[in-house]
């Protein structure tokens, strides 16, 4: 990737902003592990909810303990895809995943696969690497318990989460969903206080300081812990200042981008699809903000013709007085070797 940064020297601010950055790191880590723990206790005993699933809905947020969940372990929120999650569950030897449900859902989607309770990423299965006609997707897995996580992007009018099996045995029937459950991303941002600013201060100051930060901890604290198909393009965008991202020529034609804009509190505020852009000038500006925010792009390859799209992409960072630059396009690899 592809980077220039050009940020202005220390100033007075950063005597203050610098030390509450601090707290708020080590606020956010104490309460990512006791609320972490407090879930892992409250799925052990309540062990019926493993084998439903449940999605990111105005319903999950108000039962209780989700949302502080939700803000510590998934706190850059994708509010462009309608998300499902099952488990924890145990796994002998392999899971399998109802293809037709899923395909008459969504436009695209993907399952990923994590282990339960390190949550980390196993396996994935994506719509667009599928070759099988089989109906139903066979996943083979150590012996272990594990979570899924599903993103429908671009959902049908009447979406289904799939029926899953394990072990040759059902685990879970398919469930019917609304199309609009998204639709209470529109008010999220009235849960924000002192409790979720506190735990997400940090984070501004860190993608202002991220010139002189190691890149691979900038990517863990701010990254949601993606799909293996999405590349991300993020930074903070300053109060005073307008945002500016440029594509070069076709880029849209091949690629879907997301884009979430976040308050200081990690609660979202404002998102768009880039897909209406002017032909002429392949530039989206947003300057509708009084407030300071970071954003993060999630980008698709639209067919997933070649595997090394990832690679191919790049980005670029630039910063004046009014206004802060994002472009993005994509390389040729043989040349930039060569």
């Amino acid at each position: 990737m592809v980077k220039q940064l050009k940020m202005s020297s220390f100033t007075i601010s950063y005597f203050w902003e610098i030390p509450l950055a601090l707290f708020s790191f080590i606020f956010y880590k104490i309460a990512k592990f006791v609320i972490g723990n407090l879930y892992t206790i409250y799925l052990a005993i309540n062990r019926k909810i493993g084998s439903h699933w449940r999605v990111v809905s105005q319903e999950l947020i108000d039962s209780p303990l989700s949302l502080p969940v939700l803000m510590t372990k998934a706190p850059r929120w994708n509010t462009h895809a309608i998300i499902g999650t099952l488990g924890p569950f145990s796994v002998g030897e392999y899971i399998e995943l109802d293809l037709v449900a899923a395909n008459n859902s969504a436009a695209s989607w993907i399952a990923i696969f994590y282990s339960f309770p390190q949550y980390q990423t196993i396996a994935t299965i994506e719509s667009e690497k599928i070759t099988t006609e089989n109906n139903w997707y066979k996943l083979t897995l150590k012996s272990g318990k594990y979570t899924i996580g599903l993103r429908y992007y671009n959902t049908e009018e009447k979406p289904i989460l799939p029926a899953i099996k394990i072990d040759s045995g059902e685990f879970t029937e398919a469930t019917k969903i609304s199309p609009d459950l998204n639709g209470f991303y529109d008010n999220l941002d009235r849960y924000s206080n002192w409790f979720y600013l506190a735990l997400h201060y940090y984070i501004f100051t860190v993608l202002k300081l991220r010139q002189y930060l190691p890149e691979s901890f900038v990517k863990y604290e701010y990254l949601p812990v993606g799909a293996t198909d999405t590349f991300f393009a993020y930074d903070y965008l300053d109060r005073r200042k307008k945002l500016q991202i440029q594509f070069t020529p076709e880029f849209l034609a091949e690629y879907e981008l997301y884009l979430t804009f976040y308050n200081r509190a990690s609660f979202p505020v404002a998102w768009f699809k880039l897909d209406k852009l002017d032909a002429s000038k392949d530039i989206f500006i947003y300057d509708k903000h009084r407030e300071n925010l970071s954003y993060l792009i999630r980008i698709r390859h639209k067919k997933i013709a070649a595997t090394d799209f990832l690679e191919r992409l790049s980005t670029t960072y630039n910063y004046d007085e009014g206004c802060q630059y994002l472009n993005i396009c994509q390389i040729d690899r043989k040349s930039a070797l060569s």
